[in-house]
């Protein structure tokens, strides 16, 4: 099996390998509360792979401080992420996955730094980070 080939499972299944937190944002499309995630502070070098699966999202090359209380990247590893638009809070709103378990990782915005302008504004607890072996 390929790293990014589709893993789906049933819910009960998905309840067992996660925390009902890490449930409610990957499985439900849930959002953690500002300030929350200890990886907003993180600035360690190393990679946030999906808490799901854990395939690599986002090198802590690309990760800033958006000053929203989530962690921010400005870009991502190319194909591991997928979109779609969310019209849950009345207006569009592009949300983000993982592209291999379908986990929520949050949304992406255009208020973002050079070079990409884009904002990928994560839920902490759908991550979990990777330090870089040296």
């Amino acid at each position: 099996m390929s790293g990014k080939e589709k893993i789906t499972k049933p819910n009960h299944e998905w309840q067992c390998s996660l925390t009902p937190t890490q449930y409610e944002i990957l499985r439900e499309e849930g959002t953690e509360r500002p300030f929350t995630s200890p990886l907003n502070a993180m600035k360690g070098k190393g990679t946030f792979v999906c808490a799901g699966c854990g395939l690599p999202l986002f090198t802590s090359e690309h990760k800033f401080n958006s000053g929203t209380g989530w962690p921010s990247f400005f870009n991502v590893i190319e194909g591991n992420v997928e979109t779609k638009t969310d019209h849950k809070i009345g207006s569009a709103r592009t949300e983000y996955h993982c592209a291999r378990c379908g986990g929520h990782q949050g949304h992406v915005f255009t208020d973002g730094p050079a070079p990409t302008g884009l904002r990928y504004c994560n839920n902490g607890v759908a991550l979990k980070f990777v330090p870089k072996e040296t």
